[in-house]
């Protein structure tokens, strides 16, 4: 008998609706329950694609003896953390806390009014892994809410209490451009040489990171830090954590090497990747790169695209119950579909009977394109078209296997941040137009639904899924949307999108300001958790406060109001000490703060569409890496509603013309391309 997740609509929840726990959603019915009841609350939280949350399912969850167990003491509370980042958030603080780490599954036992006592993550169903036994968990805690009731009030309120200071302002002074130099350094000193990225396995891709690294890099002109970048994009992309068949990253890498991925996908680790690959592409003209950042967009044009314009959330890591089922192979069935070109393969991968995972065999390139080449006699050029090649006939067998489950929701957050990758790889590659075609049709559906399907009324919504929104919105889902909504205007300067971002902007002000400096994660009219969270540490994703400070630095750049830097600039001082302890933990903020420091160009173009000049010059701005430039363009006269950058401009002689503007003060409108890539390099 299905239990009260069989209405709701993320797959992760209904993954859970048949369980003989009888699961409730987090809502006024169960949370009203455990009051009236006078019961502990388990709280479980999880998402589609994680590995864990599946095990602890089937090992637990699905077990009648110890669903009976959790429906007798316990209220029982399923959470998806990509619909509740909130919930999520909270709650990941207090385990942490706790137990001095995090992760999900995440298990939290709270009293009935949300104070958190007890907390973990996967749980085996015996004592292992020096691990105690779930039920064992579920019986002991039973127990002391019966017999010391006492102890787990102090401990709640200790808990509450510390999650209430972690969301005061921190120091209020500000980033230096000194300060970011020496950042970019200390980066770079803690760097794996030996495999590339930070940190031991396992090992997770810094986008973010390398981003900051590139943006750096553009401001001040160097080269210092290319190496570094470099060497860690070709280490995440040679395979393993790369999926070279289809195209594509997976979340993470499980050793330090990059070969054995902890195989799910997600949609904005793909984004962010995306972009970091398409801008290493612009600095270094490295073909490469451009062939990753294409093959991870077509991955996600022909596996996690929703046919009405969105995007899904992510692939599991199982196949068949097996992780990682899908994407593996063996030696003789790899023989089979290559026929004459296994042994060009095979030294391309060094491919051996024994396999390099559990017998199988994960992709990852052993021999690079110039020493293939000379391995085989063969010019560079053909290497990469063999290699294509191979790679499509694997890719058409494995096609015929069983596909891992889908998460079909869509998320405005991550959907902004494909949006973005979306509307930049589109005017990256205008020097082909069908495949920047294709980007921006990509880009611009997307749009479409975000605005069509996820504000039904004119009102932001987090989640939908089969027609259905979820009621909540979050502070991210604003910022990741208004930033990706400024990159498709600027590819095709349809003022329709400027208009809304400003919009959406001054409602994101509007519900989500705190104060005191900064913004919630939740808007003001949210219901009331334990605390109104208030995260501004980047990690797989943006947190939505630097998402929101980057997106006010480009609006104010593009409006000429200067609340939205006023705004910016309060919210960069309140994590200068945590940007200065712990850059790899912000490295968006440390991009924003780059932009905020002053060096930011603003660009207006004025001429016809088509006119050659006026595309001659849109191009030149498009040739090159320039993180820190927002573009205006538009026909002269210009429309309403268009940005303020524009206003007040005209063609100088009767030509296409563009303004050229930093630090408050404008250049010599240009008519000539080679005095436009002169204001620009100045």
């Amino acid at each position: 008998m299905p239990n009260h997740l069989i209405s709701e609509t993320s797959p992760y929840l209904l993954q859970h609706a048949n369980n003989p726990v009888d699961w409730y959603p987090w809502s006024d019915e169960a949370l009203s329950k455990a009051r009236a009841e006078n019961k502990p609350i388990f709280l479980s939280i999880g998402y589609a694609a994680c590995h864990w949350c599946h095990v602890m399912a089937h090992e637990s969850f699905e077990d009648p003896e110890t669903a009976e167990i959790m429906n007798e003491y316990f209220i029982n509370i399923k959470v998806d953390r990509e619909e509740r980042p909130d919930i999520d958030g909270i709650y990941m603080q207090a385990v942490i806390a706790m137990t001095g780490s995090g992760g999900w599954p995440m298990s939290v036992f709270l009293t009935p009014d949300l104070k958190p006592f007890y907390a973990g993550t996967y749980f085996p169903p015996t004592r292992r892994y020096n691990m105690p036994a779930f039920k064992d968990v579920l019986t002991g805690l039973a127990n002391a809410w019966k017999n010391d009731r006492a102890e787990i009030e102090k401990t709640g309120g200790q808990v509450s209490r510390h999650l209430q200071a972690k969301i005061k302002p921190q120091e209020d002074h500000t980033l230096t451009p000194e300060h970011l130099v020496a950042i970019a350094n200390a980066i770079r000193e803690s760097y794996d040489w030996g495999y590339g990225g930070w940190g031991d396995a396992p090992k997770f891709p810094q986008p973010m990171v390398l981003d900051f690294l590139l943006h750096h890099s553009a401001v001040h002109k160097t080269d210092e830090y290319k190496k570094l970048i470099t060497h860690c994009l070709n280490a995440m992309a040679r395979g393993g954590m790369y999926d070279v068949v289809g195209g594509g990253f997976s979340r993470y890498s499980t050793d330090n090497q990059w070969r054995i991925p902890h195989f799910e996908k997600m949609l904005y680790d793909n984004a962010l990747l995306a972009r970091v690959y398409l801008h290493a592409w612009q600095v270094t003209h490295d073909s490469f790169y451009k062939r990753i950042v294409q093959e991870t967009l077509d991955f996600v044009a022909n596996e996690m695209a929703n046919e009405q314009g969105g995007f899904y959330s992510s692939l599991d890591a199982d196949s068949e119950d097996e992780e990682g089922k899908f994407y593996v192979w063996t030696q003789d069935e790899i023989k089979n579909i290559l026929g004459n070109e296994y042994g060009f393969f095979e030294a391309a991968y060094g491919i051996t009977s024994k396999g390099n995972w559990e017998g199988k065999t994960i992709l990852q390139r052993a021999l690079d394109d110039a020493t293939l080449a000379s391995r085989f006699k063969l010019d560079p050029e053909t290497v990469a078209a063999k290699l294509s090649e191979s790679h499509s006939k694997l890719y058409t067998a494995r096609a015929m296997r069983i596909r891992p489950s889908t998460d079909d929701k869509i998320l405005t957050a991550w959907n902004g941040l494909m949006l973005a990758a979306f509307a930049e790889s589109a005017r990256a590659f205008a020097d082909e137009p069908s495949q920047a075609n294709i980007y921006l049709n990509m880009a611009t559906r997307s749009a479409e639904f975000l605005l069509t399907h996820l504000r039904p009324g004119g009102n932001l919504r987090r989640a939908w899924r089969d027609g259905r929104t979820t009621d909540q919105v979050f502070l991210e889902d604003y910022a990741a949307l208004i930033l990706g909504l400024l990159e498709l205007y600027q590819t095709d300067f349809n003022t329709k999108w400027f208009s809304i971002a400003k919009e959406l902007a001054n409602e994101m002000i509007a519900k989500f300001h705190d104060p005191d400096g900064g913004f919630f994660d939740t808007p003001n009219d949210a219901e009331e958790l334990l605390v109104r969270p208030k995260d501004v540490q980047d990690n797989a994703t943006p947190s939505g406060n630097s998402l929101a400070c980057e997106a006010l630095v480009k609006l104010a750049a593009l409006t000429d109001e200067g609340r939205y830097r006023d705004l910016a600039e309060e919210v960069l001082k309140q994590v200068t000490g945590f940007v200065l302890r712990y850059p790899l933990g912000f490295a968006r903020w440390l991009s924003a703060a780059e932009n905020a420091l002053g060096t930011m160009k603003q660009v207006a173009v004025m001429g016809d569409a088509g006119e050659e000049n006026f595309e001659r010059m849109l191009k030149t701005l498009r040739a090159d890496y320039r993180p820190g430039m927002v573009v205006a363009a538009a026909a002269y006269p210009i429309q309403e509603n268009t940005p303020a950058l524009l206003h007040s401009r005209g063609l100088v002689n009767g030509k296409a013309t563009a303004y050229v503007c930093e630090g408050f003060v404008c250049k010599q409108p240009v008519n000539e391309i080679d005095a436009l890539i002169e204001q620009l390099n100045s």
